[in-house]
């Protein structure tokens, strides 16, 4: 760009460039094309975000059809009353007034791995932000790129409501950012797609659910209710009959891409997680699939 042009053209040109390119991703969201190869920040936040980390299932509000996706991220419908919090997914979007738009990229991303907003109040572990701390360098920047790029929609959310002290447990192996060069590794690769996925979020959880990351790693057992009835959250470790140790690579995939298990059950809500992971390119699919084979057989 010309260095003649005002900085305030700048400014409107720059965001005009990235609301396109939010646009862009969103319909690519909308119709199943995935991004299997990111060619910019933006873009490798937009996968990240669309294939892996499911931010839609609490930040956009969903009607009879599905997600609204003309109110993307501007705050979900489903509320979680636990006992040391009350809170609905918060508008993530650009809006000065009801979401995010005042946040500076640091704001971001310290609400992304800490848990803190800009006054230092913290965000509810409803919002993962244990999971990705893991996230390298590059990741967290382009993950804030991308979601300060999307469009803004004026909503206000009712705020939280904070009953006790809140507890977070750290992910083992996922305490600080991975080094992009351990990435190479697919069984690293495949933890670290897994971790910011938060997939043990809910697969090691125990019945009372509390979590358990260092001998519950994956074995379920936690029922969990909602607007989708109510699911026990299955074993994924390598049992060989408890969880799924005698699946194959392509029963794994099925199950991740499609939303089925191995013997022909579509899964429900919270699991249903298919419009998001079938987005993952297969170099990714098959790192988690080798990742998910490490896990400690457990009954």
């Amino acid at each position: 760009m010309s260095f003649d042009i005002a900085p305030s053209r700048r400014v409107a040109a720059a965001r005009t460039l990235l609301a396109f390119k939010a646009l862009i991703a969103g319909a690519a969201f909308a119709s199943g094309v995935s991004f299997a190869v990111a060619e910019t920040q933006v873009e490798r936040g937009s996968y990240l975000v669309n294939a892996v980390m499911a931010c839609d299932g609490c930040h956009t509000p969903r009607g009879p059809a599905g997600f609204a996706m003309d109110k993307r991220f501007s705050g979900g419908s489903q509320t979680w009353d636990e006992p040391a919090y009350l809170v609905k997914g918060s508008n993530i979007t650009p809006d000065p007034e009801t979401g995010i738009g005042t946040w500076s990229a640091d704001d971001l991303k310290r609400a992304l791995t800490e848990g803190a907003r800009p006054n230092g109040v913290p965000l509810a572990p409803q919002m993962p932000f244990a999971f990705y701390k893991i996230l390298t360098a590059s990741d967290l920047e382009a993950v804030v790129a991308y979601v300060r790029s999307v469009a803004p929609v004026r909503n206000q959310v009712q705020s939280p409501v904070y009953k006790a002290p809140m507890h977070v447990d750290l992910i083992p192996g996922g305490e600080q950012p991975m080094d992009e060069a351990a990435l190479k590794d697919p069984v690293k690769r495949g933890f670290y797609l897994a971790t910011i996925a938060h997939c043990m979020e809910c697969h090691s959880r125990r019945p009372d659910g509390s979590r358990d990351y260092q001998n519950g790693l994956g074995k379920g057992g936690h029922e969990m209710k909602g607007p989708f009835g109510t699911v026990t959250v299955a074993n994924i470790t390598s049992h060989p009959k408890a969880g799924i140790g005698a699946w194959t690579d392509a029963d794994i995939k099925r199950a991740l891409t499609h939303g089925v298990s191995r013997d022909g059950r579509v899964f429900k809500l919270p699991m249903a997680r298919q419009i998001y992971f079938s987005r993952m390119n297969d170099a990714d699919l098959d790192a988690i699939v080798a990742w998910v084979r490490t896990i400690p057989p457990l009954e």
